[in-house]
């Protein structure tokens, strides 16, 4: 299988993150990349390549204008205004508050983001621009070359970039840009199906009013989990969108026999939408050691999930979300992308 990756994911890195009313280090961290190309290239399962450069029509094509002027200028503007540190919003518009996009650095961060866990560095623009083009360039490999599949190691992720809002450490959303490519290029149906622990809120806002894309989520109930303000089961599409939206939020400690049922629900409703592509958010926090989740599943699960992706026999895209037990993110990703490969 192809792998499309670049080193420019190490220009994002910010020194901290807010985590239960302390600075820590951030979990999204460079590590994470790096155990999973380890891996992968240990299993010598994959051909690495680097991306292309991104072309804005498909990321256009999901995200507004404005939002990528604010991700292209914010850190320019945030040093232009004397500040030290790492660009960290401060202040929200909250309910009853204007929604209005103000001149200052400082409010236009608030306005753009979903969260404060998620800083902006120097390098965070050039960054989630190259791991955009990785998924792009894996998507085109899928699209226009015929490869079955493609995996597109990504970082930072993308899911919960929403059309106008970045956070979740999350700037534009790969997965979205991925399928909105597949139908630029002539698809007439994607599916995604986001197997991430936390919902792919941004993924969901995006398509929210579609029927060309059929967006499916597994994750922790928002109830107990990140981002809480979205992927209710009640959430299921607006519009000509209606019923193109499918959330199977789900409890804390969640064994993998009680996900793969999910899945595999979710599988029959992928079967029956007869998508051109299948695009899958691959986070691997759901694994039970993972510092920032509560399911409970083992490695071995993941090779299990892989074969029943494997066994759908669509062109599949893997987009690299979440996994933050970072000495078993390679081992569980290799995992995913075997099993896979095994039942091809």
């Amino acid at each position: 299988m192809k792998v499309v990756l670049s080193e420019e994911h190490a220009d994002h890195f910010p020194t901290h993150e807010l985590a239960g009313g302390q600075w820590i280090r951030p979990h999204e961290c460079p590590e994470r990349w790096q155990y999973v190309y380890d891996e992968l290239s240990t299993r010598a399962l994959c051909e690495f390549i680097k991306p292309d450069a991104l072309e804005m029509k498909s990321v256009l094509g999901v995200h507004s204008a404005d939002f990528m002027q604010f991700l292209e200028t914010a850190w320019d503007e945030w040093v232009a205004e004397g500040f030290a540190g790492e660009a960290i919003p401060t202040v929200f518009p909250a309910r009853r508050m204007q929604q209005r996009v103000p001149d200052y650095i400082d409010g236009k961060l608030g306005y753009y983001a979903l969260a404060i866990e998620t800083a902006i560095t120097r390098g965070t623009w050039n960054a989630a621009r190259s791991s955009a083009a990785c998924a792009q360039t894996a998507q085109r490999f899928i699209s226009q070359a015929g490869e079955p599949a493609a995996f597109a190691l990504c970082r930072p992720p993308g899911h919960h970039a929403a059309i106008d809002l970045y956070g979740g450490y999350c700037f534009l959303n790969n997965a979205a840009i991925a399928a909105q490519g597949f139908l630029d290029e002539g698809a007439k149906r994607v599916a995604i199906l986001d197997v991430d622990f936390h919902h792919g809120n941004g993924t969901q806002d995006i398509f929210y009013q579609r029927n060309d894309v059929l967006f499916l989520s597994l994750h922790g109930d928002p109830v107990h989990a990140f981002p809480h303000f979205l992927g209710y089961a009640d959430e299921t599409g607006h519009a000509d969108g209606e019923g193109y939206n499918v959330n199977y939020p789900l409890p804390p400690g969640t064994s993998y026999a009680k996900w793969k049922l999910a899945l595999e629900n979710a599988i029959e409703k992928i079967q029956a939408f007869k998508p051109d592509a299948l695009v899958i958010s691959l986070g691997v926090d759901t694994f039970k050691k993972d510092p920032i989740s509560f399911f409970k599943l083992e490695s071995a699960d993941f090779t299990d999930y892989g074969q029943l992706l494997g066994h759908l026999s669509l062109p599949t895209l893997f987009v690299m979300e979440g996994g933050y037990a970072v000495e078993e993110i390679g081992i569980n990703t290799a995992n995913v992308i075997q099993g896979f490969i095994n039942a091809q």
